[in-house]
């Protein structure tokens, strides 16, 4: 088995759902099949989409998961499937280079530069050390509000205000306590932690949050959804139970659906006026027509 990087556009030329497989050609297949029941990074470049000469790209790694099976393509000769689990998303996006430090070695030339051609390739193997070191990047509050431990690749002066550990971090990726806590913040920064239903953006007088993140495509009960802000949305605590018990669900244009007679009429006047969500503001954060559908389908009771 092996780590690796998997790039991945915004409008990706090839069938992406990166939640739920990764799409590639036949190019990579030796290099994809050594990561098969390891854990790969998600990078975004610079262009947003194939043959753009748009660079809106973040130019930085923002998720992993784990690869499962690969299997054809069978629409396109040549192309496959590397289907994943495990999908979570960092708490902050993590840029290539940070000041003088490449998080990917192969990234940086003999003169310290960057080496563009290597970007050239969607899918490069990374070395276990570099690998801890972007997922503590990329979880760093995470890490700080669980006082998690480093791995012992940690370099100083790239989280210096973290405090001494003794485990690395990731031993904790698969654990639920870590997850819902990224989850949870990544929802909750998308949707300015305002309920996308009703508009209540509802703060304790201790200044503590109080909306929660739901997951559209549930995590449990054999539903193995995705912790990705677009099988998320944030709700109100008692709009969140209405929503995981199928009384609520959304259209593919986010309109408010309600299963009749279950939900009572004071409660429907809380909703948005218009009858659809409050969406973030960042496109790439909005609810997935696949996990929507999902909910329709497996969860709503209308």
């Amino acid at each position: 088995m092996s780590k690796a990087i998997f790039t991945t556009r915004v409008n990706p030329s090839y069938d992406d759902l990166p939640e739920n497989f990764y799409h590639f050609p036949k190019q990579y297949l030796k290099r994809v099949e050594k990561t098969v029941g390891d854990w790969i990074v998600y990078y975004e470049p610079s262009r947003i989409g194939d043959g753009s000469s748009r660079r809106d790209g973040r130019k930085a790694y923002f998720a992993i998961a784990q690869v499962g099976k690969i299997r054809n393509d069978p629409q396109h000769q040549d192309h496959f499937y590397a289907d994943v689990s495990g999908y979570i998303e960092f708490d902050r996006p993590v840029p290539f280079r940070e000041g003088d430090h490449f998080y990917e070695s192969a990234l940086r030339n003999s003169q310290g530069e960057t080496a563009t051609g290597v970007f050239q390739n969607a899918v490069r193997e990374i070395p276990e050390d570099e690998y801890s070191l972007i997922l503590e990047a990329g979880f760093a509050a995470v890490i700080g509000e669980l006082e998690l431990p480093l791995s012992k690749h940690h370099q100083p002066g790239l989280m210096e205000e973290q405090l001494p550990f003794q485990r690395p971090i990731t031993e904790q990726l698969i654990k639920r306590p870590f997850r819902d806590i990224a989850f949870k913040k990544n929802v909750r920064s998308a949707y300015d932690s305002t309920c996308a239903i009703t508009g209540l953006k509802l703060i304790n007088g201790g200044g503590r949050c109080e909306i929660e993140a739901a997951h559209i495509r549930p995590v449990g009960g054999g539903h193995n959804g995705p912790d990705s802000v677009r099988n998320g949305v944030a709700l109100s605590r008692t709009v969140h139970w209405m929503f995981d018990r199928g009384l609520i669900s959304l259209t593919d244009d986010y309109e408010i659906l309600t299963a009749e007679k279950l939900v009572p009429d004071q409660m429907k006047r809380m909703f948005h006026p218009d009858q659809k969500i409050l969406l973030p503001e960042n496109p790439l954060s909005r609810p997935h027509r696949h996990f929507l559908e999902y909910h329709r389908d497996t969860i709503f009771k209308g």
